[in-house]
C-alpha cells in the first residue's frame, strides 16, 4: 500500500469515526489488525452502542472514476469481515450475547476535499457470530 492509499485511509476512518459518534456510538477501536492461522486482515472501525457491536468497512472516493464506493465492496470481503470480527469478539471476551453487526460506511470527497456524500450501510444484526479458529 503506497502512502496516498495509507493517508486516504487514516481520513477514511476519522470521517467514519465522528460520523458514527454523532449518531451515538462508541468507538472502541481503529484500524485493528487480524491474524490467525487461517485468516489474516484488517477491521477499520470498531463501535458499540447499547448491547450491539459493529464491524465497520470504510470505502473513501475521491473520484467516480472506479464507480461509487458503495460498489467496491463485495460480499466476500463483508464475509472476510465477520470473520475477522469474530475472532476479535472471542479474543477480547465479548459477550456470547452481545449482538453483532457488519456495517458498511462509504465516503465520497469533493474536489475540494470535503465530504461530499457520507452513506451509512446497517447489516442485518447477527448474535452470537461464528467463531473462527
Amino acid at each position: 500500500m503506497n502512502d496516498r492509499a495509507k493517508l486516504l485511509g487514516v481520513a477514511g476512518e476519522r470521517i467514519a469515526s465522528e460520523y458514527l459518534e454523532k449518531q451515538g456510538y462508541f468507538i472502541r477501536e481503529k484500524n485493528v489488525e487480524i491474524s490467525t492461522k487461517n485468516l489474516s486482515g484488517q477491521i477499520p472501525v470498531i463501535a458499540e452502542k447499547g448491547d450491539l457491536t459493529v464491524f465497520v468497512a470504510v470505502k473513501l472516493r475521491t473520484s467516480r472514476k472506479q464507480g461509487p464506493s458503495l460498489n467496491n465492496i463485495s460480499p466476500a470481503k463483508l464475509a472476510k469481515l465477520r470473520a475477522l470480527g469474530s475472532v476479535y469478539s472471542k479474543k477480547n471476551k465479548i459477550p456470547a450475547e452481545q449482538q453483532f453487526r457488519v456495517d458498511l460506511v462509504s465516503i465520497e470527497l469533493t474536489v475540494g476535499g470535503d465530504v461530499g456524500q457520507l452513506t451509512h450501510v446497517q447489516g442485518e444484526i447477527e448474535a452470537g457470530l461464528e467463531v473462527v479458529k
